[in-house]
């Protein structure tokens, strides 16, 4: 089996990832009830960031340095999203 052949260091970060998963999981009851859009904006946004969370914490688990480079360009891609979103919400007349 795959577990057995992990460190200690490994599972607590796989642990962490399978947290930071679970949270994110949370975080989709946001997205879908709001209330606001502002709070599913937030929502999405927080989800992101957990996403890059984990991809880092699996990269530092597996040794992978590849994971990285993936988790920074998802990390941008993240936070052009959220600009775009919010200037959206902008014109169209809500405040953000």
């Amino acid at each position: 089996m795959v577990l057995e052949q992990l460190s200690t260091f490994q599972t607590i970060l796989l642990g962490a990832a399978g947290a930071f998963v679970t949270f994110a999981f949370v975080l989709l009851y946001r997205v879908v009830r709001g209330p606001t859009m502002e709070d599913r904006v937030i929502a999405v946004n927080a989800i992101g960031t957990n996403a890059v969370v984990v991809l880092a914490l699996a990269a530092a688990a597996f040794d992978q340095p590849g994971f990285l480079d993936i988790a920074l360009v998802y990390a941008l891609l993240n936070f052009l999203a959220s600009i775009a979103i919010s200037k959206f919400i902008v014109e169209r007349g809500g405040v953000l």
